[in-house]
């Protein structure tokens, strides 16, 4: 009974087959190659977030749960094989491949079922696979309804299929049943909308023809990513329960909501033809009859039953490969270059000691390296967009130190007031012969000195730029070791700061040399007034008092009491006020105060551009030249010890992580685009000699095959 039962099934679903005219199987050579791409690319998990842009053709099944999906993939392949139920039967993505394979006689092992994750392992009992579909479901959600983006990976091998690809996704619910997550609806629909969203995916949108067709969730979720209507094809189920008096022919037109691709009707089993095990076979005939004496559908032959899904199914995802073929072609190769470029930028991984220390070393060189180039304005990453590195430096020396500089007044903040009382102050209770020397030595010393904050801060500017660099400078070996990196900009800010404090003492001193500070006793100057030994400086300008000018005023302090004792009663004064300033209509030493201005102002100037020229000077040689001079040693010195190594070169499980999963892509990939190269020249000679129309013209065919039928 069961040897009979088995050869009736055999034969009932070969006649399905056959019933499919033999220029239909054009799609034999191409189908397979996605089919190869996906199963290359399986073990990624979720190749969409992996590879930006690569999406492989695909036929996305979607539907509202009970909507008769499953019956509808169950016919395709001739066989019972999906989970059934009264929830959600479908909770996890089940990628469906179908492989016509060449009828062996004598062979009864002729159709068997592949999972992808049990390669090697056949099943030939479909109720079999039955079981594993739902413990590898429940595997990963669990029993409580739940649904995962996770996918199933189901190849069926049989001489009864024709070639195509479908994803079966979740049906469509409404209400949280039982144990189902309170967000249920929304987590389907975004995963039906993840795969339907890509232009690269047709969308088989089945509709139950018992209820509301023109509210059909899947008819509107394919509308919104595809509105109009170029990749959808519809799929009506359950016609021979419509309403009494109504038909779906208006729909199987394209009357009603037009789709470019088009519509087929089916009659499913039953959940009581399901319940009593109803052989497909029985239901395919069942259904050719149904069509056959409803005359509504007369002259609809090649819109109606589930071999003409089949049919068209093969034609479109066959047409639909060989248009994105190049494209796809030229994505897997542009990802495979990304990927490749990435994964030499995380490099081999480090075993021995003498692979870490020579790592070390060579990154400590091209850190180097790069801080030099950088400064030098040598860099290979050189901007044409702004200034950098040494430019920088060149910049705030030029532009803004010397510019600033030269804008100062030095007598600016010197009122005619203010010298006349230094004058005052400097000539005691004489009268001033000549200009006297030590109000312009006073004020402009005060002027000299403010040339040492500017000077400091240009210091300070040039330090921050040089940290700067050092962080411009990252090596792409860097950014594996995230405690190399830390400790390289630690050694290379504490070894900036040290250099800072030289330059600092040297510029103070600058400033400290032109200031001029009081002369010790060994100076002289002859009773001319001209020194015996040179002295640099603010005093230079007029010479130092020595001892004789020292003699003087004690021989003159003498005399003056002297005479004390010989004057009468001195008159007695107020006492002067403790502020005691010039009176408003003084005009006195008006031609000193001028001649004090000028020199302070040419003095200055002397100074200035001294200053100007030193301090940048000091700068780059205490700083900027002595970085890249001995960088590279502070480093080996600090860093390129054996017993750091393994702490420097430690990489982040991230960065492990990521070099696996980069390599496992390029493989893949490099696999992919051999495929397709395999392939190419088959493709080339089906391009050539096939003269089926673009997709959007299947109509034409339908239209034909019409014809046909109502003749």
């Amino acid at each position: 009974m069961g040897k009979n039962s088995k050869r009736s099934n055999s034969n009932s679903n070969s006649d399905v087959a056959q019933s499919t005219h033999p220029s239909f199987f054009i799609g034999s050579s191409v189908i397979p190659i996605i089919n190869k791409l996906q199963d290359i690319f399986a073990p990624l998990g979720d190749i969409d977030d992996r590879f930006t842009g690569l999406r492989l053709p695909q036929v996305a099944v979607i539907g509202s749960q009970s909507s008769g999906k499953s019956s509808v993939l169950e016919a395709l392949v001739g066989r019972d094989f999906l989970p059934r139920g009264c929830d959600i039967c479908t909770r996890r993505p089940l990628v469906l491949q179908l492989e016509k394979r060449s009828a062996e006689i004598g062979n009864d092992s002729l159709e068997w079922g592949e999972f992808g994750h049990l390669p090697e392992k056949r099943f030939y009992d479909f109720s079999a696979i039955r079981r594993e579909i739902l413990a590898e479901t429940e595997k990963e959600v669990g029993v409580n309804r739940g649904v995962s983006d996770k996918q199933i990976r189901l190849k069926i091998c049989s001489p009864n299929v024709l070639n195509i690809t479908l994803v079966d996704l979740p049906g469509i619910t409404k209400v949280p049943v039982g144990d189902q997550p309170s967000d249920i609806e929304a987590r389907i629909r975004d995963m039906i909308m993840s795969y339907i969203k890509q232009e690269t995916s047709i969308i088989l949108a089945v509709s139950p023809a018992n209820a509301d067709l023109a509210n059909s969730d899947a008819l509107q979720m394919a509308k919104q990513v595809d509105p109009t209507g170029t990749r959808t094809i519809g799929v009506i189920t359950k016609l021979d329960i419509m309403d009494k008096g109504t038909n779906a022919r208006s729909f199987l037109l394209g009357k009603v909501i037009p789709l470019r691709l088009g519509y087929i009707g089916v009659v499913n089993r039953s959940q009581e033809d399901i319940n009593n095990n109803r052989p497909i076979r029985e239901a395919l005939a069942y259904e050719e009859q149904f069509f056959r004496d409803y005359h509504v559908y007369r002259g609809l032959s090649d819109r109606c039953g589930i071999p003409q899904l089949a049919k068209k199914l093969n034609q479109i995802l066959e047409q639909h490969i060989r248009n994105v073929l190049p494209t796809l072609k030229t994505d897997l190769t542009s990802q495979l270059v990304a990927a490749e470029k990435e994964l030499r930028a995380y490099g081999e991984a480090l075993e021995s000691k003498g692979e870490r220390g020579a790592m070390l070393l060579n990154i400590l060189t091209k850190y180097s390296e790069a801080f030099s180039s950088e400064v030098d304005g040598k860099s290979q990453a050189m901007t044409t967009k702004e200034l950098s590195g040494g430019a920088r430096i060149h910049h705030i020396f030029q532009s803004i130190f010397v510019k600033s500089l030269e804008e100062v007044d030095p007598c600016e903040d010197l009122s005619d007031e203010d010298i006349r009382i230094a004058i005052h102050n400097a000539t005691g209770p004489r009268n001033a012969l000549f200009v006297p020397e030590v109000p312009f030595e006073v004020l402009v010393r005060r002027q000299i000195a403010r040339l040492l904050d500017p000077s400091l801060q240009c210091l300070r500017f040039v330090y921050d730029e040089l940290i700067k660099i050092s962080r411009a400078c990252e090596t792409v070996e860097m950014q594996r070791f995230s405690e190399l990196r830390r400790r390289l900009e630690d050694v290379t800010a504490r070894f900036l700061r040290d250099d800072v404090k030289p330059a600092e003492r040297m510029i103070t001193n600058l400033i400290d040399m032109e200031v001029g500070r009081p002369q010790s006793d060994n100076d002289r100057v002859s009773s001319a007034g001209t020194s015996t030994t040179r002295t640099w400086g603010v005093t230079s300008l007029f010479g130092i008092r020595g001892s004789s000018v020292g003699n003087s005023s004690k021989r003159h302090a003498a005399e003056v009491v002297h005479d004390i004792t010989l004057a009468p009663p001195v008159i007695q004064l107020k006492n002067p006020p403790l502020v005691l300033r010039p009176g408003e209509t003084e005009t006195e030493y008006q031609v000193e105060i001028i001649v004090t201005k000028l020199l302070i102002t040419s003095y200055y100037d002397i100074v200035r551009r001294n200053i100007q020229d030193l301090v940048p000077k000091a700068i780059m040689h205490y700083l900027v030249n002595h970085a890249k001079r001995n960088l590279l040693g502070t480093f080996i010195e600090k860093l390129y010890r054996e017993n750091l190594y393994e702490d420097l070169l430690r990489e982040h499980d991230d960065v492990v992580i990521q070099r696996r999963t980069t390599a496992e892509m390029c493989n893949a990939l490099r696999q992919a685009v051999e495929t397709l190269d395999e392939f190419v020249a088959d493709v080339s000679t089906l391009s050539s000699s096939d003269s089926m129309d673009a997709l959007p013209n299947f109509s034409n065919l339908s239209s034909n095959s019409n014809s046909k039928s109502s003749t």
